[in-house]
């Protein structure tokens, strides 16, 4: 198994059942991390890239059976955010220091391509790089995004496993999300997917194939995630043990078949562990995203529960945030961090 990891992080190729055999391994785990933090430094360096997240609307249209925006669930206490407010946000969050702003919400259809694309146009006016992650849309809805100043999309594919997708996401097509990826790279975006990892039902398979697909892209980010149960949903008995541990081997895996990729400690992770972040980031994670959406909606955005929050004042979160990292010797960087930004400014 050393000579397995130590080949990938070498050549950053392994076949589906080399992937699988690495998922399955117990023992080789503390290797696999490591060889995947030594393929970030050498690709994307120290500096942990820093995106802004405002979560602006909590209604969807759609009905997953993990998620806790699921349009069934009537427990849910929905809001959505003006256009101003999502523009303010914003604009506070420049004022702390971010160049980049992720704007994440349910399938919400009142944001017509209009709004959001007059929504964008004024970010921009901040000097903001932005990144969206509001749904499936149409290839002329993309357009007009990309139009107004959009950079950058995270569009989570959660299983390339059909037959599974059929079953936990109840009137979707997994076909038109795979479309909505590729027209995405066709109009420029930077690309971002991911998977949900511990689905009832998903296999390491499966789970390899989610990585192959990724790779076959490529996609420029990778969110790499738990499944967490909520209570709200049709999962609701279903358990997240030993779901933190695999979704760090998902993602050590993906550094290391896509080296210079930018690659998130999920909420997740630290909701299943109070260290779960800096897990990710030692395991080759190289991007936080602080939430600086107002805390009384952070605790409306429902995904799952235990959800973990960055309280009341961004700008001390930084501040903390700063402290741990320098911990296990990583610094913030507030930089828009494309892909390959950094082996462009850092050559060999």
């Amino acid at each position: 198994m050393k000579q397995l990891i130590q080949r990938a992080e070498e050549s950053h190729h392994l076949t589906k059942k080399e992937i699988i055999l690495l998922l399955q391994d117990k023992e080789a785990a503390s290797l696999l991390f490591q060889a995947a933090d030594r393929v970030r430094k050498k690709y994307v360096g120290n500096e942990v890239y820093l995106r802004a997240l405002i979560e602006f609307s909590s209604y969807c249209k759609n009905n997953c059976c993990y998620c806790g925006l699921r349009r069934d669930n009537q427990q849910a206490r929905r809001y959505r955010l003006t256009p101003q407010q999502i523009v303010s946000t914003a604009r506070q969050a420049a004022q702390i220091g971010y160049k980049t702003v992720v704007l994440q919400s349910g399938e919400d259809a009142w944001f017509s391509s209009a709004i959001m694309a007059e929504i964008i146009r004024e970010i921009k006016k901040l000097g903001l790089a932005i990144t969206l992650s509001i749904g499936e849309k149409t290839r002329e809805e993309y357009a007009a995004y990309r139009q107004a100043g959009a950079d950058r999309y995270l569009l989570r594919i959660e299983t390339t496993d059909k037959a599974l997708y059929a079953k936990w996401d109840p009137g979707m097509s997994w076909q038109n999300r795979a479309r909505c990826l590729r027209d995405l790279k066709d109009l420029g975006y930077e690309v971002g997917s991911g998977s949900l990892v511990g689905l009832p039902g998903q296999t390491l398979e499966s789970l390899a194939d989610d990585l192959l697909f990724f790779k076959s892209l490529p996609v420029d980010m990778a969110g790499i995630g738990p499944f967490i149960p909520h209570p709200q949903t049709p999962l609701a008995q279903e358990t997240p043990e030993g779901h933190l541990e695999l979704s760090l081997k998902v993602m050590a895996v993906m550094r290391l078949l896509l080296p210079d990729i930018n690659i998130p400690a999920t909420t997740a992770m630290e909701s299943l562990h109070p260290q779960g972040r800096l897990l990710a980031l030692q395991s080759g994670a190289n991007v936080i995203m602080p939430n600086v959406t107002d805390e009384l909606f952070q605790e409306l955005y429902d995904l799952y529960p235990g959800k973990a929050h960055t309280g009341p004042n961004a700008a001390q979160y930084v501040r903390d945030l700063t402290h741990k990292l320098a911990a296990i010797g990583r610094t913030v960087h507030f930089s828009t961090g494309f892909h390959g930004e950094y082996l462009k400014n850092n050559p060999a």
